[in-house]
C-alpha cells in the first residue's frame, strides 16, 4: 500500500523545501514500488503557486483535499511570516493534522505548526536563523537550534531548506528501514545522516554585549587576542575588578561566564583560521588559544558535533573553489 504524501505550500514557498523531500519520497516509491508513496502538493487556493525563486507549481486547493493523509509536511520560506495569520492555510493544516498519521515541517514552516497549535509542548527545530523567535513568539514550543531534524511523537520538524532531505530520508528509514533509504541516499547522492548539526553553517557563536563601556572593551580585547593569557585572574585584573565581582557582573552582563565566553571566543576563531587558512591543526590551536590539537578536537565536538578536519574539508576557501 502507498502511502500518501502531502506537501503544504503557498505563494513565497522555499522551492528545496518541497522539492527535495518530494525526490526523496518520489525515489523511494520508484525503488520499492510496491511499498512506496504518492506524493500531492495543496495550497490555499490551489492552481499556480510561485516559490519565493519565481519557479510556478501547480497546485491542489487544500481545502479540496479530502481522504486520510499519511504524512503531512509544511514547508518553509521568506513568505512565511506574512502566512502566519492566513486563516485558511492554518485551518487547512489543523483539519488535515487531525488525520494524518504524522505531521512535518521543513524550515521555517515550523512557525505554521506552531499557529495550528501543533507543537505545543514538544521538542522540535527550525532553520538557526529562526530558532529564538520561535521559542519566544510560541513560549509553549521547547526549541532546539541545533538538530537537523528531530521527531517528537508523531511531529517531525527540520533545519533549513536541504535538511528537509534529511528529515525525508528519516522517513524513509522509520517506515521501510535503513536499506531502502540507504539506497534513496544513494540514488540522490546525498548523505543518508550527514554529520553535525546547523551550527557548523550558522554565523560565529556570540554573547550579549555588554552595557559597560569597560567590559565591551574587554570583549574586544578577548576576540582579538585569542591566544593571550585570558584567565578569569588575568581578565578581573585588566578590567579593574577583584575576581568574583568580575565574574558576577560579566555573566550578568553577556549571558555567559568569562570561561564560557573565552572558550566560545576561541573555538570561533578557530573555526575562522580552519575556513580561510592551510594551517596545521597544531598550529590552528595554538594560534586560537586552545593550545593542543587534542583540545582543538574536543572542542569542536562540543560546539559543533563534527571535528575540524571535517569542517575545513566543508568549508575551506579553497575547497568551496574546487581545482
Amino acid at each position: 500500500m502507498q502511502r500518501r504524501i502531502l506537501i503544504v505550500v503557498f505563494p513565497g514557498f522555499q522551492l528545496l523545501d518541497m522539492a527535495g523531500p518530494a525526490d526523496v519520497f518520489g525515489t523511494a516509491a520508484l525503488i520499492a514500488p510496491g511499498g512506496g508513496y504518492a506524493v500531492e502538493v495543496a495550497a490555499p487556493g490551489g492552481g499556480a503557486v510561485p516559490a519565493g525563486n519565481g519557479v510556478t507549481v501547480m497546485a491542489g486547493a487544500l481545502g479540496d483535499v479530502a481522504g486520510p493523509v499519511d504524512t503531512l509536511l509544511v514547508a518553509g520560506g521568506m513568505s512565511v511570516p506574512e502566512h502566519v495569520e492566513d486563516r485558511e492555510l492554518i485551518a487547512g493544516i489543523v483539519r488535515l493534522a487531525a488525520g494524518a498519521r504524522r505531521v512535518a515541517s521543513v524550515c521555517n514552516g515550523a512557525f505554521l505548526l506552531a499557529e495550528a497549535g501543533l507543537l505545543d509542548h514538544r521538542r522540535v527545530t527550525t532553520h538557526w536563523l529562526s530558532a529564538g523567535e520561535l521559542g519566544s513568539r510560541y513560549a509553549a514550543v521547547e526549541v532546539d537550534p541545533d538538530p537537523l531534524y528531530i521527531e517528537d511523537g508523531d511531529v517531525w520538524t527540520s533545519a533549513g531548506v536541504l535538511s528537509g532531505v534529511d528529515l525525508a530520508l528519516a522517513l524513509v528509514a522509520r517506515d521501510h528501514g535503513h536499506a531502502l533509504a540507504s539506497d534513496v541516499a544513494r540514488g540522490l547522492v546525498v548523505y543518508l545522516h550527514r554529520p553535525g548539526g546547523q551550527s557548523q553553517f550558522s554565523t560565529p557563536m556570540r554573547a550579549m554585549t555588554p552595557r559597560s563601556e569597560p567590559l565591551r572593551e574587554l570583549q574586544a580585547y578577548i576576540d582579538a587576542n585569542p591566544a593571550a593569557d585570558l584567565s578569569v585572574p588575568a581578565l578581573a585584573a585588566r578590567a579593574g575588578m577583584s575576581e568574583r565581582h568580575f565574574s558576577r557582573v560579566f555573566t550578568e552582563q553577556t549571558g555567559l561566564s568569562p570561561g564560557r565566553y573565552v572558550e566560545r571566543s576561541r573555538a570561533d576563531t578557530a573555526r575562522r583560521l580552519l575556513e580561510v587558512t592551510g594551517l596545521p591543526l597544531a598550529a590552528v590551536a595554538r594560534q586560537a588559544g586552545l593550545g593542543t590539537q587534542e583540545t582543538l578536537y574536543r572542542v569542536f565536538r562540543r560546539h559543533w558535533r563534527i571535528s575540524p578536519g571535517d569542517h575545513r574539508r566543508r568549508f575551506h576557501a579553497k575547497e568551496r573553489r574546487g581545482p
